[in-house]
């Protein structure tokens, strides 16, 4: 019973001792990672639209985002990711539907300060509320306004030269 477990134990050391070593110089050298490793988050932030899937899928919760409505539109202004409670499990990745969110072949994330462990992928100032919603105050759209002003425009051309401009055809 014990004879027969360590022979099994021998022969695969005896194996493993003849096969190829496979050894990286780690600096120097980097080892291969899969094409879907789960390395550092990156987060491309024209085309996150702050809707918070991805914080509410993280089961440690590890995700906090800040958000600013500008206009009509939410505009992301802070996303922190409390990086050493992540599992790199990827839910956050799969939750988002605009594909904003994914993992880099960064494997390198050591920090020295327990401060810098935090992972801030964006942090910035909400804009001013843009021109078209300026405009948009009166009332109107601003396609709409463009166009009642060319519609004027010639009505106005033509009462100045003494036509009517309800009477074309006649």
């Amino acid at each position: 019973m014990f004879g027969q477990g360590l022979i099994k134990g021998l022969q695969i050391t005896w194996k493993e001792f003849w096969t190829k070593k496979f050894t990286v110089q780690y600096p120097d050298e980097q080892h291969p990672v899969p094409e879907r490793f789960h390395g550092r988050f990156v987060l491309d932030v024209d085309k996150c639209i702050a809707c918070s899937l991805c914080a509410n899928a993280c089961p440690n919760k590890v995700i906090n985002l800040k958000r600013e409505k500008v206009g009509k539109k939410q505009f992301l202004t802070e996303y922190v990711m409390n990086i050493q409670y992540c599992m790199f499990c990827g839910l956050c990745v799969e939750a988002c539907n605009k594909d904003a969110l994914h993992f880099s072949q960064d494997f390198n994330m050591n920090q020295y300060f327990y401060r810098d462990i935090p992972l801030v992928l964006v942090r910035r100032e909400a804009p001013a509320e843009p021109e078209e919603e300026q405009a948009g105050k009166t009332g109107e759209k601003p396609q709409r306004q463009a166009k009642a002003k060319k519609q004027a425009e010639p009505a106005a051309a033509e009462a100045a030269a003494g036509k009517d401009p309800g009477k074309e055809g006649q």
